[in-house]
């Protein structure tokens, strides 16, 4: 058996090995097993009685804990096993907090101990408060925005959205003792990156993973940000595939916008804003990421994730006021509703990747929503076609018209110059060329119509 999330082989003891020790102590607990190689066999102990009585006194004079220390046979080969409980309080080694991740020994420091620290204690980050920020640093049209939505929703009495500003936040659990918390800061600050650095999105479009072509930022309040994003993202960043239903046009994008919506939800919800990163939206020509410094529940793994599961929200503050503006459900549907979104759409289902400070979702397009491989593949497909005829073959010119006619067939005649850089009268020649030829028509008007690529 390998190792993993809960079991470790070791040949020997060693002292360093109390630093294991605790880092199952402040994860999901498990064992470790002295007097075996690193498949699991057996290769005994010369010392496992004298073990058994040093190891116990060693955690508990480093770790103030009590594990269960057990002696076994096999093969008349003697080794201990280590059976070590989770914690529901945060145990340090030496002064060093520890935490099993996989089957790696992560040392917690700087963010990643302060949010450890805080769960352990039923302590959430959104729910602290912030006493620089008070009420005179609220957006009022972040404010009147959300009533709004909450009142188009219905979730939330009208009186109280009626209520005065601080009466109203109080309501929504945004004030701590005298103080607005960090939730109320993220949610209606006008700035909030003055008192939070990294509560951004980030967008930037990649040719290859070293070739970052453009890049933008989404700034202000969170509850802002997704309209924002989702828009930016469509307009500037994702090609959609066009297609036309007579003369309806058709635009089809490889991540369906439900889906891209909750995802990012799910990042923002999810998020360890303490971190000082932005949500990163690393976008290619047929594949999407959206990555964010966070973590799974306690105990959870990718699997929990991916089945049924109770709603658990990082920042539970937050995650309640965008329940409340209709934005996400209390149920914790989130991935199932991504995962229909795709499935409906016809688009590949989304990936997920788990690391002990990130966790990243991959969108992929299927062959036939990446615009760039489509125009390159019915070119290729055209000019075969037009090349067995012999004397009618497509010019480089007519190729690169051909691939913008494939982008968006209603493209006018002004905007394929424009994209062209050439004259209207050389694009209509080029039309021209095409259309004797065979290899397109126009279905419709001159002002409303299309050009239909025969293939």
């Amino acid at each position: 058996m390998p190792e993993s999330q809960n079991i470790e082989w070791k040949a020997k003891w060693k002292d360093e090995y109390l630093e294991w020790i605790c880092g199952f102590a402040n994860a999901q607990g498990g064992k470790i097993y002295i007097g075996c190689d690193d498949y699991g066999n057996v290769v005994g102990l010369p010392n496992a009685h004298k073990l058994l009585e040093d190891i116990p006194n060693k955690i508990r004079d480093t770790m103030g804990i009590i594990v269960g220390v057990n002696l076994y046979e096999s093969d008349d080969k003697e080794y201990i096993e280590i059976d070590v409980p989770t914690y529901p309080i945060g145990i340090s080694c030496k002064g060093v907090y520890y935490y099993r991740s996989g089957s790696t020994r992560q040392i917690l420091s700087g963010h990643a101990l302060e949010a450890f620290l805080m769960r352990k204690r039923g302590v959430t980050w959104d729910n602290q408060p912030l006493p620089a920020f008070t009420m005179k640093d609220i957006d009022e049209e972040t404010v009147k925005h959300f009533k709004q939505w909450a009142t188009r929703k219905g979730r939330i009495d009208k009186s109280v959205l009626e209520e005065p500003k601080e009466m109203l936040l109080e309501k929504l659990h945004l004030i701590n003792g005298s103080y607005l918390t960090n939730a109320a800061m993220l949610l209606f600050g006008k700035n909030p990156e003055r008192w939070q650095l990294g509560s951004y999105i980030k967008i930037g479009y990649f040719e290859t993973d070293a070739d970052l072509l453009y890049q933008d930022e989404i700034h202000g309040s969170i509850l802002e940000q997704i309209d924002k994003t989702v828009e930016l993202l469509y307009l500037k960043y994702m090609k959609a595939k066009i297609t036309y239903e007579g003369i309806q046009r058709i635009e089809r994008y490889f991540v369906p916008e439900e889906a891209l919506r909750e995802a990012l939800l799910n990042a923002i919800c999810h998020k360890q804003y303490q971190s000082g990163i932005p949500i990163q939206i690393s976008v290619y020509e047929d594949k999407l990421y959206i990555a964010n410094c966070g973590c799974l529940p306690e105990n959870w793994t990718l699997e929990n994730l991916m089945r049924k599961h109770a709603s658990c929200p990082y920042n539970p503050n937050i995650a309640h006021v965008f329940y409340l503006a209709g934005f996400i459900e209390s149920w914790g549907r989130g991935i199932e509703k991504i995962c229909s979104a795709c499935e409906n759409d016809g688009v590949p289902q989304p990936e997920y990747t788990i690391n002990p400070g990130d966790i990243m979702i991959k969108f992929t397009a299927p062959e036939d929503r990446v615009v760039g491989s489509a125009v390159k593949k019915v070119t290729e497909k055209v000019t075969e076609k037009v090349t067995e005829r012999v004397t009618e073959k497509v010019t480089e010119k007519e190729r690169e018209l051909l691939g913008l006619l494939l982008e968006d067939p209603g493209y006018t005649m002004l905007q394929l110059a424009e994209k062209m850089e050439i004259s209207r009268k050389t694009v209509a020649a080029r039309l021209k060329s095409l259309k004797e030829k065979g290899i397109i028509e126009r279905v419709g008007s001159d002002r409303k119509g299309y050009w239909k690529i025969l293939h």
